[in-house]
């Protein structure tokens, strides 16, 4: 059987930088930081202070409060970049343009109700014991509560699930909504991420990781990949949603055509539950397998979207696993991290960071990697990490990694559509 090709043709932000994709992306572009002391909750106790929060996010804004009070923030970042998406893509039911029964909803989420859980836990273990949870308790937590609220609400009745796979798990929504398309299960496939972690329970428990950065004096130079001074990860929310589209089905509606998406793969590490395997093999593998998935050479992509957390191990890691992939290409790239301005995102990352590469390759730009200071002696410093300035270039495909606790690692390469 021939595989469909498949049109990237909507795309809807909340982030850190900006609470839609013209404000994130060019903040991204000027090298803006979102990081800033926490306002979800005092965290003055806690080792890190600072997080990269949306800001000035109004949920009543798109959705009626009644609604919006059973959801959980996660959900209502999902609800919002969703619906972002398909009025940019110009879908709908009502319009005609849209088979209800050919579109759906594969969503990403690694931690899901996140606050509802911390609300429900501190009120329970406030009380006297008395079990007084809301009814809305367990459909606010659970993960696959997003894709089911975008589905009811505009009346998706594809494919309709979330994937969960710590930092990879809208990376790994993307690959399953494009291999959906193109083995043609179904026409467009509403996915994307989110994630609301910025509470005490997330910053609490990354803190117990020794996972994050406590550099509370700067928070805005406080994510800094690849430089030798690194101390851990910015935790970072919001959401990005992408409308994927069967490339005939957008062509005969005269749809916007951003780029396509052309390849994923997914790999495990079989190392370590949170940290990165030493030699990168599993990070090695899954660039292979995209690749091959793409039918592309590593001298086709022009950029890559690193994980790049700026953790000591895990930038290392990748690192010497692009080397590997790419050998005496990886010179000709361009390299960079957009976790250094937006923190990171967990669950939501892969989809803002695919965002970040599609942006790329329509404005032939590559966004930088900032706070970069004080060069790493453990990298190859001859690789061009675009540091700290945007660099234009011709971008004719990029590739993104994420990789997530448990060893899982994803990756999707996106190309100029001709």
């Amino acid at each position: 059987m021939e595989l469909r090709r498949v049109a990237v043709t909507g795309l809807g932000a909340l982030t850190p930088l900006g609470n839609d994709v013209q404000t994130f992306w060019s903040n991204a572009i000027q090298g803006m930081s979102g990081a800033a002391p926490i306002t979800r909750f005092d965290a003055s106790k806690f080792k890190t202070q600072f997080a990269c929060e949306v800001k000035y996010f109004d949920p009543s804004d798109r959705i009626h409060r009644k609604d919006s009070r059973k959801m959980d923030l996660f959900t209502q970042y999902a609800v919002v970049t969703a619906e972002m998406a398909l009025e940019d893509a110009g879908l709908s039911v009502e319009r005609g343009n849209l088979d209800p029964d050919r579109a759906g909803v594969i969503w990403g989420s690694g931690i899901g109700g996140f606050q509802t859980f911390m609300h429900e836990a501190k009120n329970f273990y406030t009380g006297d014991g008395t079990p007084r949870f809301s009814p809305f308790f367990i459909p606010m937590l659970i993960t696959d509560i997003a894709p089911g609220h975008i589905s009811i609400r505009n009346n998706l009745r594809g494919p309709n699930y979330a994937t969960v796979s710590a930092c990879a798990s809208s990376t790994h929504a993307l690959i399953d909504a494009f291999n959906t398309i193109r083995l043609g299960k179904a026409d467009v496939v509403v996915t994307g991420g989110s994630e609301a972690a910025v509470t005490e329970g997330g910053i609490g428990g990354f803190s117990a990781l020794k996972a994050l950065s406590t550099r509370n004096d700067d928070p805005a130079r406080a994510s800094r990949p690849f430089d030798a001074t690194r101390d851990g990860f910015v935790l970072g929310e919001g959401g990005g949603g992408i409308i994927l589209e069967e490339l005939e089905h957008a062509k005969a509606r005269g749809a916007k055509i951003y780029c396509e998406m052309v390849g994923g793969g997914m790999t495990a590490d079989a190392h370590h539950i949170t940290a990165p395997h030493p030699e990168g093999y599993g990070a090695r593998n899954v660039m292979k397998n995209a690749l091959d998935d793409a039918d592309l050479t590593p001298e086709d992509i022009d950029y890559v979207n690193v994980h790049g957390t700026s953790t000591p191990l895990g930038d290392v890691a990748e690192v010497k696993a692009i080397q590997q992939v790419f050998g005496d290409a990886a010179y000709d790239l361009n390299i960079s991290s957009t976790k250094s301005m937006t923190g990171h995102l967990l669950g939501a990352a892969g989809a803002v960071e695919a965002m970040a590469c599609i942006m790329a390759i329509v404005d032939q730009i590559v966004p930088p990697t900032i706070n970069h200071e004080h060069p790493d002696e453990a990298l190859d410093n001859k690789l061009n990490f675009t540091l700290n300035q945007a660099e234009k270039r011709e971008v004719r495909a990029a590739l993104s990694n994420t990789f997530g606790f448990g060893g899982h690692n994803a990756s999707v390469v996106f190309k100029a559509f001709s």
